[in-house]
């Protein structure tokens, strides 16, 4: 499935194809991971998401990697941004450029992943199947409005249309994740939606 370029005549759809390999994800993620780690960012914890305090240099590059989203606040010397919390053990665990309440050791780790689970008990394979698609160099946002896990885009979402909504399910007896798909009407219409708005449903099996 090639990808579906946005723009408002071919014109456009050929500019941003053209200016997409300008700026891969790879490169970008890298410059963010710098820019994160010098700076010893701090992540807070807040209910089901992480938030965090950044620079407006760092702004642009969270969104230009699709982490996460700004925050509007009443504090003008504070630009603050909100991460799912898959992001945030993304951006923490594998790519070691933030630090959530000073998880910067195994055990902290552990007690932010006890933290994230009981917020989410589904966050364990969630988060397996969100790192893999990033480190597949996927764009991964919430698929939340199409009835699935996550939406997958090849570049930026302000170029291209995404190609997959993934749903993640467990070979073990998980009934958060499985019940979803528990009768082949919840498939149905799930690839219905999906096929309506020209994506491809993906499955992760973990």
């Amino acid at each position: 499935m090639a990808p579906r370029w946005k723009g408002k005549d071919a014109n456009a759809k050929k500019d941003a194809e053209a200016e997409a390999p300008k700026e891969p994800m790879s490169k970008i993620i890298s410059q963010l991971q710098s820019s994160l780690g010098q700076s010893d960012t701090l992540g807070y914890f807040s209910n089901n998401s992480v938030h965090l305090v950044v620079g407006a240099d760092q702004i642009n590059l969270l969104d230009k990697t699709c982490f996460g989203r700004p925050v509007r606040t009443i504090e003008k010397d504070k630009l603050w941004f909100q991460l799912s919390l898959e992001e945030a053990f993304y951006l923490s665990y594998s790519l070691k450029c933030l630090n959530i309440d000073g998880s910067d050791t195994g055990q902290k780790w552990c007690r932010a992943v006890h933290y994230m689970k009981s917020q989410k008990q589904t966050f364990p394979c969630l988060y397996k199947a969100y790192s893999y698609l990033r480190m597949k160099n996927w764009v991964v946002r919430s698929g939340a409005q199409y009835g699935v896990d996550f939406i997958v885009y090849r570049h930026h979402p302000a170029r291209v249309h995404s190609e997959y909504g993934v749903l993640v399910l467990s070979y073990g007896d998980d009934n958060d994740l499985n019940g979803r798909l528990r009768v082949w009407s919840d498939v149905h219409c799930t690839t219905r939606l999906l096929g309506s708005i020209a994506k491809l449903t993906g499955f992760i099996w973990l």
